[in-house]
């Protein structure tokens, strides 16, 4: 949503395999963090392009179907509330909930 926002050049993965990795597991701690660190950065991306006063949230992008920023943000919100409900309901289920 992000990339597709930004750069009109972008082509998304194939649906649904591009967008699910390989094992269903982190190979390590370490590539979960590098994981969370990507989630974070591309939120700020997302935070920063919405609030920027030169985006249009409105005008459907030239390069999409009738998307517009607005559209994208919101759908990336939506996306991500799911995933983090998802989250908290699984640690609480293993117990691992501080």
């Amino acid at each position: 949503m992000l990339e597709f926002s930004r750069d009109p050049k972008h082509v998304s993965p194939d649906w649904p395999g591009g967008y699910w990795p390989k094992n269903p597991e982190p190979e390590s701690a370490t590539a979960w963090n590098r994981s969370v660190k990507s989630f974070q950065r591309d939120l700020a991306a997302m935070r920063k392009l919405v609030s920027d006063p030169k985006s249009d949230l409105f005008t459907p992008f030239a390069h999409g179907d009738g998307q517009t920023l607005l559209r994208e943000a919101m759908q990336m919100a939506d996306h991500n509330a799911y995933h983090v409900g998802e989250l908290i309901y699984l640690r609480r289920l293993l117990g691992a909930w501080k």
